[in-house]
């Protein structure tokens, strides 16, 4: 029988009086059999990343994120990060936090019990067949996780649910379901330990294997990310520099002419101003495809 998130294993009882290394020890014991526990659900998790990738492919598809308390905050992360990793458009990403995603407040326990407002948020936020929507519940118990995703699923969208107890309600409610069997936490019932270092590192693998799919990445490279800051502008600069094999002053300048990675690096391949944005556009804005049909076309 799978052990719920909310039981108490009895070997870590006394646990108050152990000398602080001991706690300290089985801490970070839970957090790596928390870890473990993601490998068995790989499969089920490539699965929902290509189905999630052709849903969202070429399309106007949202990522939607679902949760409540910790795993909605995890869930949420994961969310704002899109942007500036893989220039995901800000308008494809929507986050429904219960109680919200203002947090100066806290995180409104009593809205991970409302189905009503799960349900309306989802027709708020007019969720549909071109979406991808990710729900997060250790236990799979939240009414309100549950009702989006089971709203979602009726509405035609790609439902996820992420929890560490299969046959909840909340897997139950979706079309994938990635089971991280995390078992009791070393503090009975705060999913925020070894069931929230297994959320982190399901979606951080969701998320970047999507992105990837999606065209995001060239080798291991974040080539559609945001150069916002001098951080991120440097690290445009060399990965222009590793791609297209030029010196950083030749990078530099394909980058302001360009504006971004992958425009300054079809630059420097040779590709015409004014022919990168169709060829990317061809290209689903894969620049791996886009370098090679510029090259066949080069050769022609």
């Amino acid at each position: 029988m799978t052990q719920s998130t909310e039981d108490a294993a009895r070997r870590y009882r006394g646990m108050d009086g152990w000398p602080v290394p001991d706690i300290l020890n089985a801490l970070w014991n839970g957090q790596i059999q928390a870890v473990a526990a993601c490998y068995p659900a790989l499969p089920a998790l490539a699965e929902a990343v290509t189905r999630a990738t052709e849903r969202l492919a070429g399309g106007t598809g949202r990522i939607v994120y679902s949760g409540a308390g910790s795993s909605g905050v995890i869930a949420a992360l994961d969310g704002v990060d899109l942007g500036s990793t893989f220039d995901w458009p800000d308008d494809r990403v929507l986050i429904l936090l219960a109680g919200g995603l203002d947090l100066a407040a806290g995180l409104a326990p009593e809205a991970e019990d409302s189905d009503e407002l799960g349900r309306r948020l989802a027709g708020d936020h007019a969720i549909r067949s071109s979406d991808v929507v990710v729900g997060v519940s250790a236990s799979g118990n939240s009414p309100f996780t549950t009702a989006i995703v089971d709203e979602a699923r009726q509405r035609g969208a790609l439902s996820i649910a992420l929890t560490s107890v299969p046959g909840s309600p909340l897997a139950n409610a979706a079309d994938h379901v990635l089971a991280v069997a995390t078992g009791a936490e070393v503090l009975a019932g705060s999913t925020r330990l070894g069931a929230g270092t297994a959320q982190k590192v399901m979606l951080n693998l969701f998320s970047t294997a999507l992105m990837t799919g999606l065209g995001c990445v060239y080798d291991n490279l974040m080539v559609n990310l945001r150069p916002d800051n001098a951080k991120l502008r440097r690290r445009a600069l060399a990965i222009v520099t590793d791609i297209a094999r030029v010196d950083e002053t030749r990078a530099a300048k394909a980058l302001e002419r360009q504006g971004d990675v992958k425009r300054a690096i079809l630059d420097l391949a040779g590709v015409a101003r004014a022919d990168i944005p169709s060829l990317l556009a061809a290209s689903g804005g894969n620049l791996r495809r886009a370098l090679e049909a510029a090259k066949a076309h080069q050769k022609t």
